[in-house]
């Protein structure tokens, strides 16, 4: 078993090459794979040091950042699939990173990787739209599991025919990031957009509080479903601001996207070519 690495860890990159490279050594890409590009932003350098080569020796390929400009640099110049953040940095904290990438309609997933290990950080990061959230001391095994995990998902979300998901006169664009009740353009941060996605590929299912933390979020918040109550309020007043309800509550069970009771959809979904971008 790879052992946890501490916050700050010292030992020199020879104990670092050890430690790492005997996890690895046998776990690199498949032949004919595609090389992901991970961007590793921290400003500790043991911390990078030990992060890229957990990445490189997992098949990866790695740019590195120490300041938060230097990582949005980095973003502009080629984007990268995958962003392990770090919270605390000397000039733009992790969570502004974020929400500003967020802001300019990048679409790349982030992973937090941070010593900030309250519920609170963590619930905040991924309300604001990151993926997955790590704290430190972590385990290099798990830390390539969790990598691999995140571009699973943005790959699958990313996927499909022409990228729309419809049910009534709601629609979801994922390739432009895009969502419409009718013709009314719906402005979504990307938890709710996430949250409404999921609520559409199974539409007319209910779906539980830990069904939707776990598929929406991608974390078990130990129970808090108030996050939920709270995205599916926010949701709500977006999308049945007008028109007959979707969003229904199963008291005791949990949410459907259905049709009220002796509504039809009727007619095809309008989702106009041009729209709001989502934020």
């Amino acid at each position: 078993m790879t052992p946890n690495v501490l916050d700050g860890a010292t030992g020199g990159r020879g104990g670092l090459d050890g430690a790492v490279g005997a996890a690895w050594n046998a776990s690199g890409p498949a032949p004919g794979t595609v090389v992901a590009d991970v961007l590793v932003v921290d400003d500790e350098a043991a911390i990078v040091d030990l992060v890229a080569l957990t990445l490189r020796s997992a098949g990866f390929s790695v740019r590195t950042a120490a300041t938060g400009r230097m990582a949005m640099n980095l973003v502009s110049e080629s984007l990268p699939d995958l962003i392990v953040l770090d919270v605390m940095l000397p000039d733009i904290d992790g969570f502004t990173i974020q929400s500003t990438l967020a802001q300019q309609g990048v679409t790349t997933p982030v992973l937090f990787l941070s010593a900030r290990d309250a519920v609170r950080d963590k619930v905040r990061g991924l309300t604001l739209g990151a993926y997955d959230y790590m704290t430190k001391p972590f385990s290099p095994d798990e830390l390539v599991a969790r990598a691999r995990s995140v571009l699973r998902r943005s790959e699958a979300e990313s996927a499909g025919d022409d990228g729309r998901l419809t049910f009534a006169d709601l629609v979801l664009d994922e390739n432009t990031h895009e969502a419409w009740r009718g013709d009314r353009p719906l402005q979504l941060t990307p938890t709710e957009f996430r949250l409404l996605r999921y609520l559409l590929i199974n539409e007319r299912r209910v779906l539980s509080k830990a069904q939707l933390l776990d598929n929406v979020w991608h974390y078990d918040f130990d129970g808090n479903g108030h996050v939920v109550e709270n995205f599916i309020s926010y949701l709500r007043k977006q999308v049945d601001a007008e028109g007959p309800p979707l969003i229904h509550t199963v008291r005791g069970v949990g949410y459907c996207l259905r049709l009220p009771s002796g509504a039809s959809a009727g007619g095809p979904p309008p989702g106009p070519a041009g729209g709001a971008h989502t934020t």
